[in-house]
């Protein structure tokens, strides 16, 4: 697959860059099964629309830094139409962002 996206501009998205995180999926199998742990048998409901706006909040946030801004370019590289992106934007309190 060919990155035709322009390099992002020198901020760092969050934290020490200095090394590599852990892949995405085994943060978040980490995460979720502490979480399910702590339940300790207790129920719980609404755990998909939690797990979904944990990343989701912070993937619209880095990507909206990343294209300084840029909706159109935003909506592109995520595979959004627009419209749904600023739906999405002003459901996490990102639309009035600087840059966003």
């Amino acid at each position: 697959m060919t990155n035709t996206t322009e390099k992002p501009h020198n901020t760092p998205i969050t934290g020490d860059t200095s090394a590599p995180p852990q892949p995405l999926r085994e943060s978040a199998h980490h995460s979720i099964s502490y979480y399910l742990a702590e339940l300790d048998g207790e129920s719980c409901s609404g755990l998909y629309d939690m797990v979904i706006s944990q990343v989701e909040q912070p993937l619209l946030a880095a990507i909206m830094r990343y294209t300084q801004g840029n909706q159109s370019k935003a909506s592109a590289m995520l595979g959004l139409n627009r419209g749904t992106l600023r739906k999405k934007l002003r459901q996490y309190g990102l639309l009035d962002l600087p840059g966003a």
